[in-house]
């Protein structure tokens, strides 16, 4: 009885075993028929090619047709990457003058003491000739004399002291502002009279640790707090001291006093570091805002769009940017950008509601 048991036990696993390799050579079998036969093209996205000029991104595409397009008035264009001035991210804080009004006053009155003191001083001197030959004729006593030059002694005195004070204050105007603004002081010309009138700002702009610009600075651009534009600035001079707060290189510029800026306020500014790159010139109306970012859409078919995420960290002027990420020959939507921005949240909603 055991013989046979053992017999029938044999008997299985053989066949258990004939069974895996005759599965096992069919699925060899197949995988090399599917080897031998020809591939077929994936069909799923024919018809709708990208073009190679256009960036990639992962935004699904919007569509409209040709006839949609012209009822939203979309325009598109090409844009073609060029040399720009690279621009450096720093730091302005719109300063207060009343210590410039306050020097220009005292230099003023300072002068107008110095003037005072010659024309005494000429009198005095004037009196004491007189005097003198007066009293060298014997006309008058000799105390007249001595009265007389102890009044022009006095006089020369004061003028020297008034001669000081203007030095002195003309030493420290420079030393507090540097040189161009010092002197601007001492001169009170338009540029300082614009600024003591508030046609005119004056903003401290401090690079980062460690940055330099080569070259001379010109115009730099500042982020107003009170509105969605860059503001022109034009440089003054090198700054004679620091944002502690920074501790970067800083400069003098001067901001248009209807700019939204006022003493106190802290803003971003732009820079030119002396350095050139390549980029994409994208106008403010073909920029949108979405989920904290700024975006531009970019053509991928006649009828289909697809949203680019962009860096604004270069701006050229109120709200115009350079682009680097965006490749020359990129066809990208420059009016209706917004109305492709409502398609697509519109087109998310409709997805999300088929979802539940």
């Amino acid at each position: 009885m055991a013989l046979t048991e053992t017999s029938w036990r044999g008997g299985a696993v053989a066949v258990c075993v004939l069974a895996l390799i005759a599965g096992t050579g069919a699925i060899v079998g197949q995988i090399r028929r599917a080897a031998a036969e020809p591939q077929q093209p994936d069909q799923s996205n024919s018809g709708r090619t990208e073009p190679s000029r256009t960036a990639n991104t992962d935004q699904a595409a919007v569509k409209l047709t040709p006839s949609q397009q012209g009822q939203v008035g979309l325009e598109t264009a090409v844009v073609e990457a060029a040399p720009h001035s690279e621009q450096f991210r720093a730091y302005g804080a719109v300063l207060d003058i009343s210590r410039v009004t306050e020097l220009t006053n005292s230099y003023a009155n300072a002068q107008a003491q110095l003037q005072t003191a010659q024309a005494k001083l000429e009198v005095a001197k004037s009196a004491f000739d007189r005097t003198k030959n007066l009293v060298d004729s014997a006309a008058l006593p000799k105390k007249e004399a001595e009265t007389a030059e102890g009044t022009l002694r006095t006089d020369k005195a004061a003028l020297a002291a008034a001669e000081s004070q203007l030095r002195t204050l003309a030493a420290t105007a420079q030393q507090e502002w540097g040189p161009v603004i010092g002197r601007g002081i001492v001169e009170r010309s338009p540029a300082i009279v614009r600024l003591i009138e508030r046609d005119q700002f004056l903003v401290q702009v401090t690079l980062p640790p460690g940055v330099t610009v080569t070259g001379t600075l010109g115009a730099a651009l500042a982020q107003a707090p009170t509105r969605n534009a860059n503001i022109d600035l034009q440089y003054i001079s090198p700054a004679t001291r620091t944002d502690p707060r920074i501790q970067g290189l800083s400069y003098f510029f001067s901001a248009p006093g209807d700019s939204g800026l006022l003493p106190g306020m802290n803003t971003i500014i732009y820079v030119p570091s002396g350095n050139t790159y390549e980029g994409v010139f994208i106008e403010d109306t073909a920029i949108v805002r979405w989920q904290g970012r700024s975006w531009v859409y970019l053509r991928v078919s006649p009828d289909s769009f697809r949203r680019h995420p962009i860096s604004t960290d270069q701006p050229v002027s109120d709200d115009d940017y350079v682009v680097r990420n965006i490749p020359s020959g990129s066809e990208i939507v420059i009016r209706g950008a917004q109305v492709l921005l409502s398609e697509e949240a519109k087109s998310e909603l409709r997805g999300g509601d088929d979802n539940d």
